[in-house]
């Protein structure tokens, strides 16, 4: 018999190809630290690891010349963590990517000019997407700059505030191949500006004018675009029915309209805009001016296919409600939030005849019952939403109907409702619930809470504010069964403790956490979950007067992704709060009132943590810091919010609700 030969192999990573390194980084992707673990490995990885990697996001400009030096393939670059990029820097990124860079966000960054503009302009001839939303400063003249990207495909300039038709102008000459613009707030643009979009970017698929001075005379021309897609008209108040009395299109490509808070457009109007709009699917009619009646509702008759209509905040009638759903009885998702005139004839008339509806917003509907429910319920099998917060009205037994009829449901608002335990027992039986909020339910117990734990298991997002009812063994279900959790808001519920902590550590995909008003836990349950919970990016410890610098010392040593914190009335004085300039992308802080802190020691915090966006502070410490480390952080790009917030006390959750129902009517 023939001795097989074995082959000894010195180095086991020789026999993997650059192909199958890839795949495996294709796989493991989505998680930065995984990323940075794999190219420490070996030289040949880190190597590897530079050629594949596409995407940056880096936390400082300054990083900008080492991180493009190693990242030669960079294809998409976000630069939303540096508030400050200068003309330099946009220099050395036109240097370093050249033609290879496609999509850049600027979106939350300032200090670069027409000239560094221009820079990037000329090397990166093959950049198809720029985000300059924000830029407040930016001119017509650096518009004309813009438009020597030829390429451009994507255009964000949300708030340019100063860009006039003229700078639009120049951009719709310049940027021929333009099929998505975003203009909104841009409010020096009007008409003409728009119009010359219209005229020469004939591949234009979405737009966004909303709160643009503009009126229906541009109208005419967008809508001969042959492959427009999307329209944004929110807030649009020039767009009313006298300057679209003579609209005639036939666009059918469109298939989104966004019409909200258009306050001069009645049904008229509308029957105009929909005319030739017969493949549109997508309609946003919220905060409108008119009467969803039984006129407007005929506006609607030649977009039978609609699949989604938005009327929040309207004013509706149980016959407007009726015809939408004679009308249009293949919509699948119906939002009437706040809409504080549906009543349970209305909406039971609109739900029954829509069998394929999949998400339902009825929040603050104030004057539906268990009627409505029980329709929804009978009608609705398919609901994977259903937000239905303040339905005050809907009695316990209505809930356990939801349970038993809509079990595909994924998502469940029912905030500030009389749900009780039996009632989430029946909702457990939604086994893919991703989002449930439980906020200011007063008759849940630890009970109700264990049948969700044990159930459903999918869950990601859990909402028990103020929830008084819940604690530490209720948590301990939730985190024992919903392993995949990654938010959770357990404000006010004042019975738990560090021991809800320690249990919540076990989900190690945490990554909001919420504890305001919880004065029963201390910095080592929050050191649990700093230790286990790596991907904590927001938490809230305001009014967690057991919080002190030994939690914040865990929270900067072990939580790297950390973007937001609120210390406010805690035990943490200037020690813990200088260990936060640890986390490179710490973003805002909070620190209203905290009696262990000295002015000496918030300039220090706020020197140390260079990616800082935004500080809230106690108005009294205005006059403590020196003017010129206030006027150098904001030209860091760090905004302050001064508040005078004196201490209160809690009120009683109960008689608080009492006081908002008195309030809202």
């Amino acid at each position: 018999m023939k001795k097989v030969k074995q082959i000894r192999v010195s180095k086991p990573f020789d026999l993997l190809s650059e192909e199958l390194v890839f795949i495996i980084l294709d796989l493991i992707s989505p998680n930065p630290s995984d990323l940075k673990s794999f190219s420490l490995t070996c030289k040949w990885f880190y190597q590897l690891e530079s050629k594949h990697r596409r995407s940056l996001k880096p936390l400082r400009s300054d990083y900008l010349p080492r991180i493009l030096t190693r990242f030669r393939n960079t294809t998409d670059l976000d630069l939303t963590f540096c508030p400050r990029v200068t003309d330099y820097a946009l220099s050395v990124v036109g240097c370093l990517c050249g033609p290879t860079l496609h999509s850049l966000d600027l979106s939350r960054s300032g200090s670069f000019s027409a000239a560094g503009l221009l820079r990037l302009a000329v090397k990166c001839v093959n950049l198809v997407e720029i985000d300059l939303s924000n830029a407040t400063e930016m001119r017509d003249a650096d518009a004309a700059v813009v438009a020597e990207a030829r390429s451009l495909e994507r255009l964000k300039l949300g708030r340019c505030k100063m860009l006039t038709d003229m700078g639009i102008g120049c951009i719709a000459v310049g940027c021929k191949k333009l099929n998505m613009v975003s203009l909104k707030w841009c409010v020096g643009v009007g008409d003409l500006g728009v119009g010359l979009l219209a005229v020469k970017c004939k591949d234009i698929r979405s737009l966004d004018l909303s709160y643009l001075p503009i009126t229906g005379k541009c109208l005419h021309d967008i809508l001969k675009l042959q492959h427009l897609e999307e329209l944004f008209l929110e807030g649009c108040f020039g767009v009313d029915d006298d300057s679209l009395k003579s609209l005639r299109h036939d666009c059918k490509s469109l298939k989104k309209l966004d019409a909200s808070s258009c306050q001069n457009l009645t049904h008229k109007g509308l029957t105009s805009l929909l005319s030739g709009a017969a493949c549109l699917q997508r309609l946003d009619l919220a905060h409108c001016s008119s009467v969803i009646s039984l006129d407007f509702a005929s506006s609607l008759k030649k977009v039978s296919a609609l699949q989604s209509i938005g009327l929040d905040g309207c004013s509706v009638t149980p016959d407007g409600l009726k015809a939408i759903g004679t009308l249009c009885n293949s919509l699948k998702e119906v939002s009437l939030s706040k809409c504080v005139s549906v009543t349970d004839e209305g909406l039971s008339s609109l739900v029954m005849k829509l069998k394929d509806l999949r998400k339902l917003d009825i929040t603050c509907c104030r004057k539906l019952s268990g009627v409505s429910i029980t329709q929804i319920a009978n009608s609705c099998p398919l609901l994977v939403s259903l937000k239905m917060e303040s339905c005050s009205l809907v009695s316990r037994e209505a809930f356990w109907l939801i349970g038993q009829k809509c079990r595909l449901l994924e998502e469940l608002d029912l905030t500030d409702n009389e749900i009780d335990d039996e009632g989430l027992k029946s909702i457990s039986s939604c086994l893919s619930l991703s989002s449930l909020k439980l906020g200011i339910c007063l008759n849940i117990t630890d009970k109700g809470l264990s049948y969700i734990g044990m159930s459903c298991s999918n869950l990601r997002e859990l909402d028990l504010y103020r929830s008084v009812g819940i604690t530490d063994v209720g948590i301990s279900t939730i985190a024992q069964g919903c392993i995949h959790l990654e938010t959770i808001n357990i404000s006010y519920c004042q019975d738990i403790t560090d021991k809800s902590l320690v249990s919540l550590s076990k989900c190690s995909l945490l990554q909001t956490f919420e504890s305001r008003g919880c004065p029963n836990i201390t910095s080592q349950g929050l050191a649990a979950i700093a230790v286990r919970c790596k991907r904590l990016a927001k938490v809230d410890l305001k009014k967690c007067p057991s919080i002190n610098d030994s939690g914040l010392l865990a929270l900067a040593h072990f939580s790297q992704n950390l973007k937001q914190i609120n210390v406010s009335d805690t035990a943490v004085t200037e020690v813990g709060l200088l260990s936060l300039a640890n986390i490179g992308c710490l973003q805002n802080i909070a620190v209203v009132i905290s009696s262990g802190l000295s002015p000496s020691g918030v300039v220090a915090a706020l020197l140390g943590c260079g990616g800082l966006r935004k500080a809230k502070l106690h108005a009294s410490l205005r006059s403590l810091l020196p003017l010129s480390l206030i006027h150098h952080l904001e030209a860091r790009g760090c905004a302050f919010l001064w508040k005078d917030n004196t201490l209160q006390a809690e009120l009683d959750p109960k008689y608080w609700k009492q006081q908002l129902e008195e309030i809202v009517p």
